[in-house]
């Protein structure tokens, strides 16, 4: 408690020695990525516009889900979207540990719903912003994750929400600025990514990525908060609807994303290794596969969603339900209309069965239990939900299925 009340200690650092920030304009590798970073812009608006609206914000919160699962996975942390969306309903595990791995996940949740409404638009790369996704996700953790130890002094060290560390860290072979220096290398960190155009916005995601886990501004939480403040990046510059997450490309490739964070941690190898501090070798190899990751992703969802395989393993799955007593005969109609047409509004669901309003109507109501459909109030429109229970037919490969 005395070290962290204690004034934070600058020794001096030069903002110098996290450059570069950017890949500079006389690199060799500039125009493969800038090839890279128009590439994902132009899959990922293509993919955006694919979707019918009302299906964008419905397949959002499956994603966040998702999301959330492979940034916890990354962690350590494995908690499935299954598991997720019942913390979503306040339905917790009696096991304490799981109970706040639960918790764990509706904070990254809760934070990243307030980024894709446009909570950090602006504002992603900003010290202001960066603390403010540190602070409302922990500020929402049980107690007993606020605590971390000191791998070397083995001391508790409790997390403050959104409060810039007041110790010294060492990560890897990594030694982090000291805390007095932190202000100073956040502000340059924020003078080079804050005002970037389009396409070299896109081009910095990675080296903004790993230069704020280099900075390591918090005493824990620093990855998290980098793989947040770069979805809230993507989600601004490529106003991807929240419907793709570059998460489970790292958590897929986890060894070669943190074996490419540790190398971009070194310095400069020779006079053909840019002109920073810092390796640039490294940081493209980085940014190349952080591109390359994210337009695996994009390509992923969309093959997911292209429209006559996911309607067919949708009514399909009607099909089996209805066999097992799940669903009523002709329930597969109404998924069809409402794929076919985004939504369908209530009064027209006695049409497409071919029956009486009321038979439509417990047709309907059983699909809304079941949970494929649901609307924002007894007379709005109905739309299709993409509950985790059903990833595993709807969209196979999204996330593991769960085994217990």
């Amino acid at each position: 408690m005395t070290a962290d009340l204690r004034v934070a200690e600058d020794r001096g650092e030069s903002v110098a020695e996290m450059e570069p920030l950017l890949i500079g304009e006389d690199s060799h590798h500039r125009k493969r990525l800038i090839d890279l970073a128009v590439e994902l812009a132009q899959l990922s608006a293509g993919f955006r516009r694919s979707l019918p609206e009302s299906l964008v914000a419905s397949l959002a919160d499956l994603v966040r889900a998702m999301n959330c699962y492979y940034s916890n996975l990354i962690e350590g942390h494995d908690t499935h979207p299954i598991d997720i969306e019942r913390a979503l309903k306040n339905d917790y595990s009696n096991d304490p540990r799981k109970r706040n791995l639960q918790l764990e996940a509706r904070a990254h949740i809760t934070v990243q719903k307030w980024i894709d409404g446009g909570g950090l638009t602006g504002h992603s790369v900003t010290t202001e912003g960066i603390r403010e996704i540190h602070r409302r996700f922990c500020e929402l953790l049980p107690e007993d994750l606020l605590w971390v130890e000191d791998p070397i002094t083995k001391e508790r060290v409790r997390v403050v929400p959104g409060e810039l560390r007041r110790r010294d860290v060492k990560v890897g072979n990594h030694i982090a600025v000291s805390p007095g220096a932190m202000p100073r290398f956040l502000e340059r960190f924020e003078e080079a990514y804050g005002s970037l155009g389009k396409t070299e916005s896109i081009l910095g995601t990675a080296g903004a990525h790993h230069r704020l886990a280099w900075i390591h501004p918090f005493v824990d939480g620093n990855g998290r908060v980098a793989r947040l403040m770069s979805h809230a990046t993507l989600l601004e510059t490529l106003d991807t609807g929240a419907v793709w997450s570059v998460a489970r490309g790292l958590a897929r490739n986890v060894e070669a994303y943190k074996g490419h964070m540790a190398a971009c941690d070194r310095t400069r190898r020779n006079d053909l290794d840019g002109r920073g501090n810092l390796s640039e070798e490294a940081l493209t190899k980085f940014a190349d596969f952080f591109l390359r990751t994210c337009i695996d992703q994009v390509t992923f969802m969309e093959k997911l969603m292209q429209p006559d395989h996911f309607r067919e393993r949708i009514l399909l799955w009607a099909e089996e339900e209805i066999r097992l007593g799940a669903l009523l005969p002709k329930s597969g109609n109404i998924l069809a209309a409402v794929l076919y047409r985004g939504e369908l509004p209530r009064g027209e669901a006695a049409g497409v069965v071919g029956s009486g309003e009321r038979h439509a109507r417990r047709i309907v109501s059983a699909l809304v239990k079941r949970g494929a459909l649901a609307s924002e109030s007894s007379r709005a429109p109905l739309r299709l939900v993409f509950p985790a229970a059903f990833a595993s037919r709807w969209m196979p490969g999204l996330f593991p299925e769960k085994t217990a």
